[in-house]
């Protein structure tokens, strides 16, 4: 063994194509080992013992287990105190503890891969063990499934129909119509994508939390695999209704949401992921919580692609009645001209600014520095966009932002979701249940 390792360190310290700052690169050689680089091999060719170990005669010709090789310059034996073991060494394992930056059977495992899972969503369906489509019915049946279905049972409520009491007559599905389709979500879905497909430009989806004890009518107790399953069955026709600027918005909380979050980087591309919002559900925490009390869902969000576009929120009295001042420009608001660095820090950001109306010369606090250059500070003063209080003669200056020189006229969301903005369960709750008795 001894000898093995000190010939083969010996060979690849002859070659430089394997050799950095005078250390021999683990890595490189396994990469060269499995796409049987001839320059590796026929350095390892030329130690008798490198080659009895890693080679194999078959019909006249020697046969390299890159493999076993492989295998022996990961083992930990073979320099202890090369290059990759300090400065690459810390990443993910196998479960025989190898690292798989230096294999290429890694892949991302997909549990249930071939199946369709149906999804129980009736009350007799809670806690029951889930159904694989692919374990009760052939492959032709499964796509007969997913073919469109005929929708019974219509009925159409408007203003008229609701002040009556009973439903308008039918006629035909106009396009600007709102349809609240009951039965199996994927088999709806499916049903869907022949008028719908690529025409929808937002999906949001509140599916089963995985908690065992959610309040839908539909089984909340799927295992991990399962429930992976179930979503991954519906986001993929889901993401098929979607319109090139469409959005998908997927309601979770904590028990789920980072894996689902995993599973969209995969069917959406990472590229496609624009935020993770968190809504604060309720107003008041549980006090008997037998833990941390949850005051939160999270709402993962992807665009379908790069055309998907930011719409703003409108803008309220509150973000106008900011702009309480006034001059000869037009109506502003007054922001800070320092930030939170040290001089130390942002020696650049740290000069003497003379004040408008005084001449005296202004410096930052220590513990702060101007939020702008000096050459960006010399153009505000030639753009006369510096606030020095209602006298003039403040000791600080603000920076002056014109309400006409908005860029836009909206407000940039926000990722966190106060329910005094979004809501709460509770407030959910009374109003499906007045709806619901109003359409009694």
């Amino acid at each position: 063994m001894q000898n093995l390792l000190d010939d083969l360190t010996a060979l690849l310290q002859a070659d430089q194509a394997f050799i950095s700052d005078g250390a021999i690169l683990k890595n490189a050689v396994i990469e060269a080992a499995l796409n049987m680089d001839a320059r590796l091999l026929e350095l390892l060719m030329q130690s008798e013992t490198i080659k009895a170990h890693f080679f194999t005669e078959v019909a006249g010709a020697l046969v390299f287990d890159k493999v076993k090789f492989q295998d022996f310059v990961s083992n930990k034996a073979f320099l202890p105190d090369s290059y990759t073991a300090f400065k690459n060494r810390i990443g993910l394992t196998d479960v025989h503890g190898d690292y798989l930056s230096q294999s290429r059977d890694v892949v991302l495992a997909w549990p249930y891969k071939d199946c369709v899972l149906e999804g129980g969503m009736t009350k007799e369906d809670r806690g029951r063990d889930e159904v694989f489509w692919n374990t009760t019915l052939a492959p032709d049946d499964i796509t007969r499934l997913f073919e469109p279905k005929v929708l019974t049972g219509w009925e159409r409520w408007d203003g008229e129909a609701v002040a009556v009491g009973k439903p308008a007559p039918v006629g035909e599905v106009r396009e600007d119509d709102n349809l609240l389709i009951k039965g199996n979500s994927l088999l709806a879905l499916h049903s869907l994508k022949v008028r719908y497909a690529g025409k929808v430009k937002l999906v949001y989806i509140d599916p089963p939390y995985n908690t065992g004890n959610d309040g839908f009518r539909y089984n909340d107790r799927f295992n991990h695999s399962a429930w992976l399953t179930f979503m991954r069955n519906r986001l993929e026709v889901a993401k098929e209704l979607l319109s090139r600027d469409g959005a998908m918005f997927v309601n979770l909380d904590d028990g789920e949401a980072h894996y689902c979050k995993v599973l969209m980087d995969e069917m959406f591309g990472r590229d496609n992921f624009v935020a993770t919002i968190v809504w604060e559900k309720k107003y008041s925490a549980s006090n008997d919580h037998k833990s941390i009390a949850p005051m939160h869902d999270y709402l993962l969000v992807f665009a379908k692609s790069e055309d998907w576009r930011l719409n703003l929120m409108p803008r309220t009295a509150d973000k106008d009645s900011q702009y309480k001042f006034e001059d000869e420009e037009g109506i502003f608001r007054v922001s800070d001209y320092t930030c939170n660095k040290s001089a130390d820090e942002r020696p650049n950001l740290f000069y003497p600014v003379i004040q408008k109306n005084t001449g005296e010369e202004i410096w930052p606090k220590r513990t702060r520095v101007w939020a702008y250059s000096k050459d960006e500070h010399l153009q505000h003063v030639k753009d006369d966009v510096i606030y020095w209080g209602k006298d003039g003669k403040a000791k600080t200056p603000a920076f002056k932002r014109y309400r006409h020189k908005l860029k836009n006229d909206g407000v940039v969301p926000q990722t966190l979701w106060h329910h005094d903005f979004a809501g709460n369960t509770d407030a959910a709750k009374k109003r499906t249940k007045n709806v619901s008795r109003r359409s009694k």
